[in-house]
């Protein structure tokens, strides 16, 4: 992703750092219950691309992965969050403020403490943290939430919200970001390009047609020329993200729209002519991309489905729009192909 050798090699050590012991773990043994990806491997890719620019490669990590409770989990993701601060100088006082929120006694759910960083030229990586809404029961996630964001001055922040089936993340960017954002990952189960197409709070944000048109090419609903009805995703659910960095309007400056392309393309050939054609869409150069999974795995596209994730379109004020790709580790498994990737109800 023209990063430098030195920049490469520094950063590979920071990510088996962030991983701590199951950095060593043998992969002949079977894999620690995890979230963050379908095989359990607690590492996940991704790349921001926009255009006429490198993308920008990303990595997500549980940095408590294989720790024995979800409880020791948190401690220890908490712990590698604040070791990065010191080694790189940024405060943790957002995550700080959170703590009693996000890390009760007895959680609940099906993680603690995600740890992103985007790994940038020189060495010293941006730092994200993804918090678990449903941590004191998924009956008060929406009022975690909402008590988070009162706390980091969005007081009315939930109420821009738009209808959801409930709450997946809470996100906070840590470090040096040139506007830091809070975001909201939501849920929406049975999703429509129509539906989704309402979905953006931010003023000024992306069109309605756009957002119909990346759903449709993602989700596979545009293929060969034919024109599926607007059936929904009913297999694994569509994702919304809604970053505030102001508090003044209450509104999000920033939305996104996560497609899980994995579930909804035949296999990995399918799922990456999607991604190209977005791509190229919006002025984005696709070879990175094919690089970046020729240097992820050896495998033939055709052989597998799941090492593109998901596909979702940005869109921050004041800024054109980016497109992420998600790339999957498949450290432990390979999700064969699909028989049949239709859209709409499969049954």
């Amino acid at each position: 992703m023209g990063l430098s050798g030195a920049d490469s090699v520094a950063y590979a050590q920071t990510l088996l750092t962030v991983l701590g012991p199951a950095a060593g773990r043998p992969l002949s043994l079977a894999p620690e219950p995890s979230f963050l990806s379908d095989d359990h491997t607690p590492v996940e890719f991704s790349l921001a691309f926009v255009p006429d620019a490198d993308p920008t490669l990303r990595v997500l990590l549980e940095p408590g992965y294989g720790a024995g409770s979800l409880a020791e989990n948190g401690r220890v993701g908490l712990r590698v969050i604040r070791e990065m601060a010191q080694r790189w100088g940024f405060g943790t006082a957002r995550l700080d403020e959170l703590e009693d929120l996000f890390f009760p006694a007895e959680p609940e759910g099906p993680l603690a403490l995600w740890c992103a960083l985007e790994l940038l030229p020189g060495g010293v990586p941006r730092a994200k943290v993804y918090l678990n809404p449903a941590a004191s029961g998924q009956e008060r996630s929406a009022e975690t939430v909402r008590e988070a964001l009162r706390r980091l001055g969005h007081d009315r922040a939930f109420a821009a919200l738009p209808e959801a089936d409930r709450p997946l993340f809470f996100a906070l960017d840590l470090g040096d970001w040139e506007e830091p954002r809070v975001k909201v990952y939501l849920v929406h189960q049975d999703l429509s390009a129509t539906e989704a197409a309402g979905l953006s709070r931010v003023t000024g944000g992306p069109g309605r047609s756009e957002i119909k048109r990346f759903f449709r090419t993602a989700a596979g609903h545009d293929a060969d020329g034919i024109a599926y009805p607007d059936v929904p995703l009913d297999r694994r659910p569509g994702l919304s993200c809604h970053a505030f960095t102001e508090s003044r309007t209450g509104r999000p400056s920033g939305f996104t729209l996560h497609i899980p392309v994995r579930d909804y393309a035949r296999h990995d050939g399918e799922a990456l002519d999607r991604a190209v054609a977005v791509l190229r869409r919006h002025g984005m150069d696709p070879a990175p991309l094919r690089r970046a999974l020729s240097a992820a795995t050896s495998r033939r596209l055709q052989d597998g489905v799941g090492l593109i994730a998901y596909l979702g379109l940005v869109h921050q004020q004041g800024r054109p729009p980016r497109m992420n790709a998600y790339i999957s580790s498949e450290a432990y498994q390979v999700r064969p192909p699909l028989a049949q990737a239709v859209p709409g109800r499969l049954g």
